[in-house]
């Protein structure tokens, strides 16, 4: 089975009904919806039809809404591409109209009152580098450091120490409450740079609300991680932004020890941008590519995120089947013990405290040990809220993860973690009620068979607020 989940962004390409069934058909775990393109309603409207479509395919499929953020755009280049030559004089005035080799405008108000001389713009994700040398009373001048070729609308990353306009924006805002109110699982919050942009969302904490993703993309998120960490319900890694943000050599360091540190707290991690990206306009990923999302999974990474290679690119189920098969084999070649062995030596819990999730830690640490030595192929985790299946995952144990609740919206929100089948099951009080229902429903569903001895992890009854019990129990 394969463990690291799989995220697909919907967009142009992917929309239609029979590309949506496809790839559920061919593993997608969660559909991305980036609103930085389009409109609210068309959002809303795939949101439905991604819905629909999982119901009838009878498979669980997790919903991620991507807020824009702040997202600096510029005005029009037009269609045909326009090119800025290396060593050029151009201005930047603040405006959405049209946009070229001379004078670029700037969908942001803040832009001259933001920016300084000496400050880099980077725009088309660094394909373009700009070096402000002066500041005027209605545009900046600016000397083209890098040149290339732009069209459309392209991006303009800000500095985020230079950003000041809020995060979640007004019009983010807007949008998750019109999502929340549909019941989505997932929001992704960009250009986080501290705890307080998550706090700002104002949702009811999951799976009462979404589970809030925090984008990692600027240089402030890395040095706030910790904080981040405590209120954010999983983690991506935007390493587009955070590689303008970053020096391009303290990307792949800055990558792994994310990924390790949110695992360790219980928090899933995404890895985002530019995968595979040559599959946009080609059948194959580059070898480059495929040694790159084989890394991310022996990183750690719960999922993986496709961006443009299945929102625009020419063949959006090739994309997630090429994804699902790299990883798979990643899977294969996972250095499970050596992970698990150096996760338990954090002591995630010190005998300090007796809190829930100190007892959930140790209890999740056991059923770890004891599939491990036991040989044990699949772990029932009972969870209402998701936190007890989420503590299980990162262990990244051998056995498989059958994350079992009551909570539709839990249900969902595991789609996410790793290695874990999410089952939704009847609310059950006592104990016993829970773990005999838990095994007869895996028995059921084929995902283990009878005679078979299972780890089953839960609560004393359903209002138990950790997993205080393990039970090791053979399926009849």
């Amino acid at each position: 089975m394969r463990r690291t989940k799989v995220v697909a962004t919907i967009g142009p390409a992917s929309e239609d009904e029979a590309t949506l069934r496809e790839m559920i058909r061919a593993g997608m775990d969660v559909a991305r919806l980036g609103l930085a393109h389009g409109t609210l309603d068309e959002a809303v409207e795939r949101y439905r039809r991604i819905r629909r479509i999982a119901a009838e395919e009878s498979r669980r499929v997790g919903i991620l809404v991507d807020l824009p953020g702040p997202k600096v755009r510029s005005g029009s280049f037009g269609d045909s591409n326009v090119d800025l030559a290396t060593g050029a004089r151009v201005e930047l005035r603040v405006g959405r109209g049209s946009s070229d080799a001379s004078v670029i405008e700037v969908d942001y108000e803040n832009l001259l009152r933001d920016m300084k001389a000496g400050d880099r713009i980077d725009i088309g994700d660094g394909r373009v580098v700009l070096k402000i040398t002066d500041r005027g009373s209605d545009r900046l001048t600016a000397t083209v450091v890098n040149g290339g070729v732009l069209s459309g609308r392209p991006g303009i990353h800000v500095p985020a120490d230079r950003l000041s306009a809020p995060t979640p924006t007004s019009w983010d805002l807007k949008a998750l409450d019109a999502f929340v109110d549909l019941g989505v699982d997932l929001v992704a919050i960009s250009f986080v740079r501290s705890a307080h942009d998550i706090r700002r969302a104002g949702t009811d904490p999951h799976p009462q609300g979404p589970l809030l993703v925090a984008k990692i993309e600027t240089r402030a998120a890395v040095e706030n991680l910790a904080g981040i960490i405590e209120v954010a319900g999983a983690i991506m890694v935007a390493r587009g932004d955070l590689g303008l943000e970053c020096s391009i050599e303290e990307l792949p360091h800055l990558q792994k020890s994310i990924i390790q540190k949110c695992i360790a707290d219980g928090l899933p991690a995404i890895t985002a941008t530019q995968m595979l990206d040559s599959m946009i306009t080609q059948p194959t990923p580059t070898r480059a590519e495929a040694s790159d999302v084989a890394n991310a999974v022996f990183d750690g990474s719960s999922a993986l995120m496709l961006s443009g290679e299945t929102a625009v690119g020419v063949d959006p189920v090739g994309v997630v089947r090429t994804m699902c098969r790299i990883a798979s084999r990643a899977d294969e070649e996972f250095d499970y013990e050596g992970w698990a062995k150096r996760l338990a030596d954090l002591r995630m819990t010190d005998g300090s405290t007796r809190d829930s999730a100190s007892v959930t830690d140790a209890m999740t640490m056991a059923a770890w040990r004891a599939s491990s030595e036991l040989g044990i192929s699949t772990i029932l985790a009972i969870s209402g809220t998701g936190f007890t299946v989420r503590s299980m995952a990162r262990f990244r144990p051998q056995a498989r993860i059958v994350g079992l609740t009551h909570n539709p919206r839990t249900a969902q929100q595991i789609s996410l973690s790793w290695g874990t089948v999410p089952v939704l099951v009847d609310d059950k009080g006592s104990n016993d009620e829970m773990v005999q229902q838990a095994v007869r429903v895996a028995r059921d569903r084929e995902l283990v068979r009878s005679g078979e001895l299972v780890a089953v992890l839960a609560g004393a009854d359903n209002r138990s607020r950790s997993a205080n019990v393990l039970r090791l129990e053979l399926v009849p």
